[in-house]
């Protein structure tokens, strides 16, 4: 575990920018200290690395959060397109250099702006933001939710608080208890009948996502008490291993 300090030594980044990033759910430290001081284990830091990649890239911090919560977010194909733009703006920054190079050597010859030209980057970057951010599980989610009332949206997000605040009622009981892990297996068919396919690494990513801070854990800890959500995650690591297990039983 590292402090905010630490990681801010060790990234350059500042405490503020930091605790601004856990504030707003993008970074939210792994757990607290007593005194209340964030820590930061390898798994944050590993979300860390890829927030500054998207940064350095001038993706907006809202985007970020948005893809890195994405349900089909696929962090090898993310850094795959991330290594091919910066591999784009090193050509593009090495261009700028040898044209200002060459006005200084030489003068200004040509008016040639074909230097400054980012057209093909940032159709890239499109393409890879709709790689991102419409994955399969993002498009079936649009189309089942195609022509729902905000009334049934939110009976829909009633119901799955609903079985929320029933693992809630377990917390303090084992997560792989015979209840527990029928909610799990409630939680997950639910998704997948309402929004898209939840397969079970999806409900694995789910799991840690719901436990990692922000918004998802302050309304499950709202529904069914404090450390629902971590308990929730816990529940569903253990269902997932199982399934994992069954499978490789069955072979």
């Amino acid at each position: 575990m590292k402090t905010v300090h630490e990681v801010s030594a060790l990234t350059g980044m500042s405490i503020r920018a930091l605790q601004y990033y856990d504030r707003i759910g993008l970074l939210p430290p792994a757990k607290r200290t007593e005194a209340g001081y964030r820590l930061y284990d390898e798994r944050a830091l590993e979300r860390l690395q890829q927030i500054m990649l998207f940064r350095a890239l001038e993706f907006p911090l809202e985007d970020i959060k948005k893809i890195l919560e994405s349900p089909g977010f696929d962090r090898l194909q993310a850094l795959n397109d991330q290594i091919a733009l910066l591999k784009m703006r090193r050509q593009h920054l090495d261009g700028l250099i040898d044209m200002a190079e060459r006005m200084k050597t030489e003068g200004v010859n040509e008016m040639s702006f074909q230097a400054f030209d980012t057209a093909k980057m940032d159709e890239y970057a499109a393409q890879a933001r709709a790689r991102w951010g419409e994955t399969k599980e993002y498009k079936e989610f649009e189309e089942k939710d195609r022509g729902r009332t905000p009334d049934k949206r939110r009976a829909l997000g009633d119901d799955m608080m609903g079985i929320f605040a029933a693992l809630g009622r377990l917390r303090d009981g084992d997560p792989a208890s015979e209840e527990a892990q029928a909610l799990v297996a409630r939680l997950q068919a639910f998704i997948s009948e309402h929004y898209y396919a939840c397969t079970d690494e999806i409900l694995l990513s789910l799991g840690q996502m719901y436990a990692a801070g922000g918004e998802f854990t302050q309304n499950i800890d709202r529904a069914g008490g404090p450390g629902t959500a971590d308990f929730a995650n816990r529940a569903i690591q253990y269902y997932c291993k199982m399934c994992v297990t069954n499978r490789e039983t069955r072979l």
